[in-house]
């Protein structure tokens, strides 16, 4: 069966219109994945219903590649109005474009991204960029441990210099209140020493005749 040819206008009914939606913009979906996959493209899509729902697929990140779209327009906009009168400032606008997406093409392969068309003089030359910020980078690590470990035995030798200090003048506090209670504890033995009699066999006159 022939189908016929689609008449390109609003579809009325709101039910056949929901349903065609749905079926194109699958398709739309999947045509953008595939195109990325097979052509290594960046590809980003934004699709708005009648309703208001949003759909939308990204190849890589949709926010980055918004940005590089802004980025492309506005230069490419500067790049149109500067041509009738400033040729010079449209090259270094090109140039300055050309700049751009070499080093974000750049950055994308430092990431893994966009490896598939790298010649092996090309992935040997970033592997060996990769092992050179590899290094950097454990250096940096290496000094910042060993400046932290620097302040922690600071810190530990100021602590324990304040920890001394306080020691020395807890003791002299309390010296003074240790020799007060020494004084309590035996001034009590000393007044009752005082006040109790003694009685003893010890005699004081002339001695006692003796019977015969």
């Amino acid at each position: 069966m022939v189908r016929g040819k689609t008449q390109m206008r609003r579809i009325e009914n709101a039910t056949n219109r929901q349903v065609t939606f749905s079926k194109r913009r699958n398709g739309l979906l999947k045509k953008a994945f595939e195109l990325s996959v097979l052509c290594e493209a960046e590809v980003a899509l934004i699709i708005f219903s009648s309703t208001g729902k949003l759909c939308e697929f990204a190849s890589s990140s949709m926010q980055a590649t918004v940005e590089r779209f802004q980025r492309h327009t506005r230069v490419t906009h500067h790049l149109e109005r500067s041509l009738p009168h400033h040729h010079d400032q449209a090259d270094q606008a090109a140039n300055l474009l050309k700049e751009i997406e070499s080093l974000e093409d750049s950055k994308r392969k430092l990431l893994g991204q966009g490896l598939g068309s790298s010649s092996y003089e090309e992935l040997q030359q970033i592997e060996q960029q990769l092992q050179s910020s590899l290094a950097h980078v454990r250096a940096t690590k290496h000094e910042a441990y060993k400046e932290q470990i620097d302040q922690l035995k600071e810190k530990e030798k100021y602590l324990a210099a304040e920890n001394e200090k306080l020691a020395k003048k807890y003791l002299v506090q309390l010296e003074p209140r240790q020799s007060l209670t020494q004084v309590r504890e035996v001034s009590p033995y000393l007044e009752t020493s005082s006040t109790f009699d003694v009685e003893t066999d010890l005699f004081i006159g002339p001695p006692k005749p003796r019977s015969k």
